[in-house]
């Protein structure tokens, strides 16, 4: 049996709960794969400065963090930049090395840049026989994702797979499998009774009012606009954003932490709005609940919800008040909603896990998907 390492990075949820849904389907499959935190494996002060670094920058320096998304994506610079972010790996993550090359793996699938970048490097120079493949966890590709040791990249969309080929890559080295999301959300689930098991009206429309990991806001502001309508509130690890939307409770409102079963609560819903992060949006894409987006960080984000307009899916008012307008227009006019939910079929990949575990090991990733189950929600 191959020895599979899965790598993911502990910088926001997106890559580390990709690379969980891949663990979870090599699992049921009959594999047994090793999933690490590549975070895990370096110098505690980078690993700190790694994930504090990016919360703090998007939170109170947007626009200079856009400018240096930017940069780091110009073509005629990213020679000079790779060799600045390869010295400092190699300051700071000599334990990853080294622990990747003493168990030497047969594939190493990388959910995030760091880990691609790292162990590419020993690809080409030969310290390791392993084939990495590249998950890229967004709709548009950023050229940080880019290394010459990785043997296949795994892309959400055509569109991002062209971004990629416009980038220099190999069209053999890439393929279209979507962003692999946790096969629970694929389920066929009925509305009403996934409400009514979740302590909600069954008949109501419901909104799923979601940030990132760490709790951004506006959320309060948007639940104070939407307070008529049955709404799932999650605050992720924001503890002061919970307890302050508990105390300012609307009676429709349920309020949570962090959860763990996303799946259902994006099942129970007519509309998710949330911010755009790549996870995020294959969660919902997967359960064909159409999107509304809202505080995209600049770069990354933003690329994000510009992809998903070119398919028509998604809407980003520029306003809160805009964005509780596109609510009651989705609540008041059925066919808005059901062609909203179309376009969100057309681009979904309910099959994402089992595709990209065809690449691993070379099953049928449709027959994986039969077997267990999973054939499209019905909503």
């Amino acid at each position: 049996m191959k020895k599979i390492l899965l790598l993911h990075a502990s910088a926001g949820a997106g890559h580390r709960k990709a690379a969980e849904a891949i663990d979870r389907g090599l699992r049921k499959r009959g594999f047994a794969p090793t999933i690490a935190d590549a975070l895990a494996y370096t110098n505690p002060v980078f690993r700190r400065a790694y994930v504090r670094g990016y919360d703090r920058m998007v939170r109170e320096h947007p626009k200079l963090w856009a400018t240096l998304f930017d940069l780091t994506d110009t073509p005629s610079l990213r020679p000079m930049i790779q060799g600045v972010r390869r010295l400092g790996h190699a300051l700071s993550t000599r334990p990853l090395v080294k622990w990747v090359e003493e168990n030497q793996f047969d594939t190493i699938v990388s959910t995030h840049f760091l880990s691609t970048e790292v162990v590419g490097d020993l690809r080409l120079r030969g310290a390791i026989g392993a084939r990495l493949v590249t998950v890229v966890t967004d709709y548009d590709v950023h050229t940080i994702w880019l290394s010459k040791g990785v043997d296949l990249y795994l892309v959400a969309s055509e569109s991002t797979r062209r971004k990629m080929l416009a980038l220099g890559v190999e069209p053999e080295k890439v393929a279209v499998t979507g962003i692999p999301v946790d096969e629970t959300f694929v389920i066929p689930r009925d509305r009403a009774s996934t409400r009514r098991r979740l302590g909600l009206d069954a008949d109501r429309f419901t909104l799923l009012l979601s940030t990132s990991s760490f709790g951004f806001e506006p959320i309060e502001q948007l639940a104070a606009l939407l307070q008529d309508f049955q709404i799932i509130v999650i605050c992720g690890q924001n503890e002061a954003l919970y307890r302050r939307m508990c105390a300012n409770r609307w009676p429709l409102h349920a309020i949570h932490r962090f959860v763990h079963n996303m799946d259902e609560m994006v099942a129970a819903s007519d509309v998710v709005i949330t911010k755009p992060g790549g996870l995020t949006i294959a969660e919902a894409l997967a359960s064909r609940v159409p999107l509304v987006f809202f505080s995209a960080i600049p770069g990354q984000e933003e690329r994000n919800v510009r992809v998903l307009g070119e398919h028509g899916i998604g809407s980003s008012p520029g306003s809160l008040q805009a964005i509780a307008s596109e609510i009651r227009r989705l609540s008041s006019c059925p066919a808005a909603l059901r062609e909203a939910r179309s376009r969100t079929a057309a681009l979904a990949r309910p099959d994402s896990v089992a595709a990209i575990i065809e690449h691993l090991v070379g099953t049928s990733g449709g027959a994986l998907a039969t077997e267990a189950g999973i054939q499209g929600c019905t909503l």
